[in-house]
């Protein structure tokens, strides 16, 4: 199953390489990860998706709060959270730009931050399925040859979870 975990951490050298080394040793890989300050900048927030059985998840969660740099967190897998995430690609086109081209950007919300003739930097911001969609979708039309994206973002929906006013 997939997990997505947020994780409080002390912003210290070599925290995010302990946390990582409980998945690698028990060999569990690490999807996406995403790590930030908070307010309080002696905190961040790691926030990292894999997949596992439940209770191996578990148990390395409770692991990692064994762990001298994590503060605290949270399995967000079985709660209500809004999950997230950046792309940034550019895509070449021969000729000029095709309107459906034009129609899939406006219909994602995607923000153009570069074009010239021939080829476009676009930034967009959704769920991962979306995004792979709107990659496939871009491909139908020029040639996209360059990708990044962020890794997923997540956050509790109302008052639960890691959000309190501190971070």
């Amino acid at each position: 199953m997939r997990h997505t975990i947020s994780i409080l951490l002390q912003n210290e050298a070599g925290a995010l390489s302990r946390v990582a080394g409980l998945f690698s040793s028990r060999g569990y890989n690490i999807e996406t990860l995403h790590v930030a300050p908070t307010r309080d900048l002696a905190i961040s927030r790691l926030t990292l998706v894999t997949r596992g059985a439940d209770p191996v998840i578990q148990q390395i969660c409770n692991q990692m709060l064994k762990l001298v740099d994590v503060v605290d967190l949270v399995d967000m897998t079985g709660g209500d959270h809004i999950e997230r995430e950046m792309l940034l690609m550019k895509v070449a086109f021969e000729g000029a730009v095709p309107d459906a081209f034009h129609t899939i950007v406006a219909d994602i919300g995607a923000r153009v931050l570069d074009s010239d003739p021939g080829h476009y930097t676009l930034e967009v911001t959704s769920s991962g399925p979306i995004l792979d969609e709107f990659l496939d979708e871009a491909g139908r039309f020029g040639e996209v040859f360059s990708v990044v994206r962020s890794g997923i973002l997540a956050i509790s929906s109302g008052v639960a979870g890691l959000d309190h006013d501190m971070i």
